[in-house]
């Protein structure tokens, strides 16, 4: 699709060598398309929010998510091999952390009055749900589907995949989570500050479309919360 898809499909060639197991992650990648039923998206994958409020909630937020737990997937999975010399079916890790979030665009749509996403109100399957019914609509090996049925934690995680999985996309969601709280925090000061004048919600979703999350966070951790502030009013143009 974008240049952003494309490193989610690069991450599937270079890292899953099981032929299975990587025409299936590629098959969804290449076309991210829910097929089992008659439903649309509202909005591109490429611009989705991992979660409109929760973490990694700015456009193409679900990308660098999905990237983030692939990368700590790996991380955990040679950690947990070295540390307790268990064997781990990598390739099953790889593709369960790049399927794991796939769908969640469709949960999603644009919201006029803040600037950023909302939750749709017209589409009824959990992301996780329609995760699983596609892979078996489109005949995924058995064991990707129980990896990927696992991962995000609300079934028994009885394969040590999922419970990697399950780990890296706990720990990438906390994380930015509290990177994001840095800024949210300082939008929400300068609305006290302004005495409503800087609504929190909009200044975020104004900043977060420009700059990068991490970015902005960096201003804070260098030079304080001030700092910030002062970076925010002079983006917004209020004085």
């Amino acid at each position: 699709m974008v240049a952003e898809i494309e490193k989610l499909v690069k991450m599937a060639k270079d890292e899953i060598h099981d032929r299975i197991v990587r025409d299936t992650v590629l098959d969804i990648l290449t076309n991210p398309k829910i097929t089992f039923a008659d439903v649309e998206p509202k909005i591109r994958i490429e611009e989705s929010p991992a979660a409109p409020k929760a973490h990694h909630s700015y456009p193409g937020g679900l990308i660098d998510h999905t990237i983030g737990v692939t990368i700590l997937a790996k991380h955990f999975t040679n950690a947990f091999s070295e540390l307790y010399g268990y064997s781990v079916k990598r390739d099953y890790v790889i593709g369960a952390a790049l399927l794991h979030d796939i769908f969640k665009y469709y949960q999603y749509e644009h919201d006029e009055t803040t600037g950023g996403f909302r939750q749709r109100e017209d589409w009824y399957l959990q992301h996780d749900f329609a995760l699983i019914a596609e892979l078996a609509h489109r005949h995924a090996p058995e064991y990707l589907i129980r990896v990927c049925a696992e991962a995000h934690g609300f079934n028994v995680l009885a394969t040590p995949e999922g419970q990697i999985v399950h780990l890296a996309d706990s720990t990438d969601s906390k994380f930015a989570a509290k990177i994001q709280d840095i800024v949210y925090k300082a939008c929400i000061d300068l609305e006290r500050e302004t005495d409503g004048k800087i609504l929190a919600i909009k200044a975020y979703y104004a900043l977060v479309s420009k700059h990068s999350l991490y970015e902005l966070a960096r201003i804070a951790q260098e030079n304080g919360s001030k700092a910030l502030r002062e970076f925010i009013k002079k983006e917004l143009g209020v004085q």
